[in-house]
């Protein structure tokens, strides 16, 4: 079977791509690598991109379009030494932790929610059997 290394790409809609930049950049330090009207690229770790897409403005490219509308969830990897750093950070920023969970297999996660509803996580090692 041909591999598949991780995940390249991840792309959220938002009303307003600076504000999402600014939200992005401010809380994680992700840096862009691409920026134009329509989309943004934050770099969040080697060979990781957040595609930050402006809702409506979708673009034909070849076969497929990017455009896309709802809440959607992300989780972002955290050491587990740097939750309690990660949740001053939020009340320091005042983002609003949503909930709290421990998981069966000790992962704890904190969910809190971006400028446009999406459900963001920072998850410790833990949470998977693979993580």
């Amino acid at each position: 079977m041909p591999s598949v290394t991780g995940i390249l790409e991840t792309a959220v809609y938002v009303s307003d791509i600076r504000r999402s930049r600014e939200f992005y950049e401010g809380l994680f330090g992700f840096r862009p690598v691409a920026e134009g009207e329509r989309l943004t690229a934050l770099a969040v770790g080697p060979g990781q991109v957040l595609l930050l897409f402006r809702k409506g403005a979708s673009v034909r490219l070849g076969a497929s379009a990017h455009d896309g509308d709802g809440q959607l969830h992300l989780a972002f990897a955290i050491p587990t030494p740097e939750l309690a750093a990660w949740e001053s950070r939020l009340a320091e920023r005042g983002v609003p932790i949503v909930e709290r969970r421990t998981w069966d297999l000790g992962g704890r996660s904190l969910y809190f929610r971006d400028p446009d509803g999406h459900l963001l996580e920072l998850a410790t090692p833990g949470v998977w059997t693979n993580y």
